[in-house]
């Protein structure tokens, strides 16, 4: 009697004939390097970890010793009036776009910086139609003379993106004695002594070409931004190097003023003329000329993410961060990119593949201990289930260095500013950050080869398309058409607004006051 094979039969067999075929050297090759790279990741963060701690222990000690403003210096003595009245000026420009929901306390901390010296600030739009220009008006007239700030109305730009164009613009407008500028993003939250350290660095150390920070996301709950918090995280370990880094973030840079007045190596050339990246095109240049640059241990920023920042608001955000790859400002610049790309790739599905590899084995292994009726003994093979658990082993090893870095950089962020609201590493979701690092590798080769394909991105409703690695045509007929950006649900664009400070003002208000004061005496 001829025996009836279901369906589901071969469904089993074919399900066990993967699961050996999974165990072949290749497979087991693959696995292996997946369980690899969980432990380097581990390792990073953990070095990471360790100079971040470096810092706080080094604060604690102070204060000890009775340094309660270890959050400003070190060393009190460098709090002395004598001492701030000496100290540089310092242009801050942040290019604007859009206004959103976590904006108006980022500038807060950003102008009630406790630096003693000249500090000139510079909002950067293009036009005064931009919801920034009205809320940054209502805020500035808060201020009043407190500080010295204002708002500049760049124009559109016409060789280059928007935002380097806005930013060139307000180099052209600093103060002729500032010695120094900081670019801050807008989604910076600052803390008191960030430019009082940075400055401190680029006085200590006169080779710096450039001084960077990095973000330290707070997701808001949404699997889209453990899915940034994800793509952040493994970059992080190159900025908590507690001195020289390769890396540079557009969020928090600062220069000497002189290089831009002087057009030193080319810095405003390469920019203006076809710039897309900042960071992208400065860090091409530091590298070229042989330039420092540094991350100082302190330059650690918190970023809360947007409340309601979809998945699809991630997607373009990640499309964003993989265009940058398009663009070089030399032939071995792109060699580099062409190399990264690659490197990112491959390390991303090498990173993915031992997961889907190991559902299969799990999935073989459940069938064959559930199912009774087989119709044949299969044949499976043990060193399936042994590699899942060597791949679960590494993975929480990598997940509690994650966890232990952050939980470090969040201890930091609250030294280094007391006054604020304390962070807490308790609104993170451990389980959606493994689900959002396997999403994000998975997604990253595919936006980066669709980068690639296409050579045009969609950024803040502009449209940039490249040639040769520069930007040749800006397209704005989708300008109107988006809304709100990727990351924190700005409104980009909207009709002036009528001057309507009482809620500001109320709000100023209710902000402690201590931090006002530009010069003090200890």
């Amino acid at each position: 009697m001829i025996q009836m094979i279901s369906p589901l039969d071969t469904v089993d067999s074919l399900l066990f004939a993967v699961s050996r075929a999974l165990c072949s050297p290749f497979a087991v090759f693959v696995q292996i390097q997946g369980c690899v790279i969980c432990l380097l990741l581990a390792a990073g963060w953990a070095g990471a970890a360790y100079v971040r701690n470096r810092e706080i222990r080094q604060m604690k000690k102070c204060m000890k010793d009775g340094n309660d403003f270890a959050f400003l210096s070190h060393d009190i003595h460098d709090l002395e009036h004598s001492k701030q009245v000496q100290l540089p000026g310092v242009t801050v420009v942040m290019p604007l776009k859009g206004f959103g929901e976590h904006n108006l306390h980022n500038w807060r901390t950003q102008l009630t910086s406790l630096y003693g010296g000249p500090l000139e600030f510079l909002f950067i739009v293009d036009s005064t139609e931009d919801p920034a220009y009205h809320a940054v008006s209502r805020l500035l007239l808060d201020f009043k003379d407190d500080v010295d700030a204002r708002i500049v109305v760049a124009g559109p730009s016409t060789t280059c993106s928007q935002k380097v164009h806005n930013q060139l613009v307000g180099v052209e407008k600093m103060k002729k004695d500032s010695k120094y500028v900081l670019f801050l993003d807008d989604d910076v939250r600052l803390h008191p002594g960030s430019i009082g350290a940075l400055t401190a660095e680029m006085m200590k150390n006169r080779e710096i070409f450039i001084q960077t920070g990095y973000p330290l996301d707070l997701p808001s709950g949404s699997l889209g931004s453990y899915c940034i918090y994800e793509y952040h995280m493994p970059c992080s370990m190159g900025f908590a190097t507690g001195g020289r880094t390769f890396f540079l973030w557009g969020g928090c840079m600062m220069m000497h003023a002189d290089d831009f007045r002087t057009d030193k190596h080319g810095v405003v050339t390469q920019l203006r003329d076809g710039g897309y990246s900042d960071d992208m095109t400065l860090a091409a240049i530091a590298g070229a000329h042989k330039r420092l640059i540094t991350s100082p241990p302190v330059a650690v920023f918190p970023h809360p993410l947007a409340s309601d920042l979809t998945f699809s608001r991630y997607w373009n955000y990640l499309r964003k961060q993989t265009f940058v790859l398009e663009s070089y400002t030399t032939y071995i610049n792109w060699i580099m990119n062409r190399a990264l790309f690659s490197v990112h790739c491959y390390l991303s599905w090498g990173f993915v593949s031992p997961y889907i590899m190991a559902m299969f084995h799990i999935a073989a292994a459940l069938r064959f201990h559930f199912k009774d009726n087989l119709i044949e003994e299969p044949v499976l093979n043990p060193n399936g289930l042994r590699l899942v658990g060597c791949l679960i082993i590494c993975t929480a090893i990598e997940l509690l260095s994650m966890w232990n870095l952050t939980r470090i950089e969040v201890r930091l962020c609250n030294m280094l500013s007391p006054e604020a609201p304390p962070l807490s590493l308790g609104a993170y979701n451990w389980c959606l950050v493994f689900v959002a690092m396997v999403v994000d590798n998975f997604l990253y080769p595919i936006s980066a080869i669709r980068s690639h394909f296409s050579q045009s991105i969609n950024w803040s409703g502009i449209r940039y398309h490249l040639k040769n690695g520069k930007i040749h045509k800006i397209d704005r007929t989708m300008e109107k058409g988006k809304k709100y950006s990727d990351l924190a649900a700005k409104r980009l664009y909207g009709k002036k607004a009528q001057s309507k400070i009482s809620i500001l003002g109320s709000l100023s208000r209710s902000l402690v006051n201590w931090r006002q004061p530009k010069k003090y005496d200890v």
